[in-house]
Parts: C-alpha cells; sequence; structure tokens
C-alpha cells in the first residue's frame, strides 16, 4: 500500500510581527503564533480535515505545537511531540540550547498531546548539515515505525530536511514558506515530492522563506 508522509510548517510567529516580544519573554526562543499564524494553522488543519492521516508529530516548540494542534481537533487525533523535528539549533541565532514549556505543561495546555510518546533526543549547537542529517533520519524512522499516512509539523529546516531525507538530495529545492503543505508519497520503496510548498489553503500566504 501506498504511504503519504505529509510535512507542514508552522504559522507566522509573534517575533515576525513584533521584533521586541522577546524582551519580556519567559522563553525567548520559543515565540507563539501570531493573530495571522492563528488564522494560518486553522486554514491548514480545515485543509487536511479530508485526508487519511493516522499521526500526528510536531515539534515542541510553542508555534509548532500550537499549528499542529488544530490538525489534531480537525482530524480528532492524539498529537506526538518528537524533538527530531525541531527547529535549527543554531548558535548564531541562540546563544543555548532554546527552553520550552515543560511536557506536562504543554499536555495541560493541550490534551490531545501524548504523555506516553517518547522522542528523540536532539543536541545544541548543531550546524546546518547535521541539522538537514537529523530531521531526515527523523523522517525515515517514523514513516518506518508508524507505515500509515502521516503528518510531520515542524519549522522551515525541518520541513526541508524532512522532506530531502525521504525523497530527495542535496540539491533537492524545497519550497518552505509559512504553514505551507509538502507532500510525500511512497510507491513500493521510491518516494516522491507530489506537493512542494503548497499554500494554495491560505488566504494569505507569506512567500518568504525563512527558516526558524
Amino acid at each position: 500500500m501506498p504511504q503519504t508522509v505529509w510535512i507542514a510548517r508552522h504559522g507566522n510567529r509573534i517575533d515576525f510581527v513584533n521584533p521586541d516580544w522577546f524582551i519580556t519573554a519567559e522563553h525567548r526562543y520559543d515565540p507563539h503564533l501570531s493573530e495571522d499564524g492563528h488564522i494560518q494553522a486553522k486554514q491548514l488543519a480545515n485543509r487536511l480535515k479530508k485526508e487519511k492521516i493516522s499521526h500526528i508529530f510536531s515539534s515542541p516548540f510553542l508555534r509548532t505545537v500550537q499549528t499542529a494542534n488544530y490538525a489534531a481537533e480537525a482530524l480528532d487525533l492524539l498529537l506526538k511531540l518528537e524533538w527530531g523535528l525541531c527547529e535549527w539549533l543554531n548558535p548564531d541565532w541562540m546563544t543555548e540550547m532554546p527552553e520550552t514549556l515543560s511536557v506536562k505543561a504543554l499536555c495541560q495546555r493541550f490534551p490531545r498531546i501524548d504523555p506516553a510518546y517518547k522522542s528523540d533526543v536532539t543536541n545544541y549547537p548543531e550546524t546546518a548539515e547535521s541539522c538537514l542529517k537529523r530531521t531526515g533520519k527523523t523522517a525515515k524512522r517514523l514513516a518506518l515505525e508508524f507505515p500509515d499516512d502521516i503528518l510531520l509539523v515542524g519549522h522551515g529546516a525541518s520541513v526541508l530536511g524532512t522532506a530531502i531525507g525521504l525523497a530527495g538530495g542535496a540539491e533537492t529545492e524545497i519550497n518552505a514558506s509559512l504553514c505551507c503543505l509538502v507532500k510525500v508519497v511512497r510507491q513500493d520503496v521510491k518516494w516522491s515530492i507530489e506537493l512542494n510548498g503548497d499554500t494554495s489553503h491560505l488566504t494569505d500566504p507569506e512567500a518568504t522563506i525563512r527558516f526558524n
């Protein structure tokens, strides 16, 4: 049977809208969705509602969890937190390993999170190459362990890494704009990209590719 891996990026984030947000933020490397980001995430969820997705995995950063939670509600599924999908832990962007909300705190806020799921461990810092390798390896592992249709919700870099890890090479160009969709399908052992950064579900797509 064919398998489809849907790959999505989070919606717009508050510090893209308000660059001074981090000054008073408790977790300065973990911004939440902006108002228009919530709208984008809801439109993404509505787009995916008709798909036969069986499992949803999200980076544990708040903006990705918020985005994935809309899809989990639309599809009536649990949400699994996966550090292998997290953003590029680039030391030029972050002075230390980014602090996110605890799994307990996220579970309290988002009851659809599956607390029993155990994630990979991701180490700070990492190069661009190691980020692509980490996210590609994660996509391959999840597709193998969960052979139904799945949804991966991540960041610009993890959209690139998971898509390339499954179906491309280093020269493959992936569109990773906000709340985009990449559709990767396996027939037998061969993976192919059927949608590349689709934003037709958005009323106000963001064309600029920003990696985090």
